[in-house]
């Protein structure tokens, strides 16, 4: 199974929002290789849910209910939450972590769907 990292602001959406609503959509990406993330993910992915901003923090997790890609342009991707981190992850804390030192989330800074590996999706649960 696929592990990713989702990246939003907290003021557009918080994981408070997402506790509240359960279930959602996750839209407004516009970067071309993080909506080719997004039309990878079978139902049942797991993600962090990571706010950016000033906080730049993981704070939870969350899991692909279902991907329709007939959107030509965005697939629509509905999410469920799942925990809040028992130990939230900041960014400083992530670049530190030598399980990170190639990985997108702190090469490439702008991306809002991250890949992440089976070992680092367990450092966040951590």
């Amino acid at each position: 199974m696929p592990y990713f990292l989702f990246k939003t602001e907290p003021d557009v959406s918080s994981f408070d929002d997402f506790l509240r609503d359960k279930e959602t959509v996750w839209d407004n990406v516009n970067n071309a290789t993080a909506v080719m993330h997004l039309r990878q993910m079978p139902k049942g992915t797991k993600w962090i849910f990571y706010h950016t901003g000033d906080e730049r923090t993981a704070v939870g997790t969350g899991t692909v209910v279902s991907v329709d890609p007939t959107d030509p342009k965005v697939p629509i991707v509905k999410v469920k939450v799942g925990k809040r981190l028992k130990h939230p992850k900041t960014l400083a804390e992530i670049k530190a972590e030598p399980l990170f030192a190639q990985s997108p989330l702190v090469i490439i800074g702008r991306l809002s769907v991250v890949p992440l590996t089976e070992d680092q999706w367990h450092w966040f649960l951590d």
